[in-house]
């Protein structure tokens, strides 16, 4: 199960919750989509985009069972999981970045990866030795990481 939002807070007195989403995956707030909340499963009845606050995408969620404040709070904070959605060829998931080698258009290894930043441009791969990689010039070949860049981006 990946994590894909978090319940932020109850919303008035009928059951409703603010959702912030964690995947660009819009569709785990459609109707009849499930999360699961610790044990629990939890179906979306309804849910509606609310204006981004700090750049994080928030939604109006109603879910089956909910009814009233009470339910609403006890799912403050509550983190919401999902199945991974099927993959594109040549994809990786975050967590299958970090550790891996680094290797550049020759074969070379340049580095490990330590750690995956968000970056509104293009997310960054942070190596062990400090240096940063644009995901937008590194491609996954036969299970490893590949960067093809410009001259001069592996440069310290």
């Amino acid at each position: 199960m990946l994590d894909v939002g978090r319940v932020v807070k109850p919303h008035g007195l009928k059951g409703l919750v603010v959702v912030e989403l964690w995947t660009n995956r819009a569709e785990r707030m459609a109707a009849g989509s499930s999360l699961t909340c610790g044990d629990r499963v939890l179906e979306v009845q309804a849910a509606s985009p609310l204006p981004a606050v700090g750049g994080r995408d928030r939604w109006l969620v109603t879910f089956s069972g909910v009814s009233g404040r009470q339910d609403a709070e006890a799912l403050r904070d509550a983190v919401l999981s999902a199945p991974p959605p099927p993959l594109e060829e040549g994809s990786l998931w975050v967590h299958q970045m970090i550790g891996a080698d680094l290797f550049d258009a020759s074969g070379a290894r340049v580095g490990r990866v330590e750690a995956v930043e968000a970056n509104p441009a293009s997310d960054l791969l942070v190596l062990d030795d400090g240096r940063v990689v644009p995901l937008t010039f590194v491609s996954s070949e036969s299970g490893r990481l590949v960067v093809d860049g410009p001259p001069g981006l592996l440069d310290l």
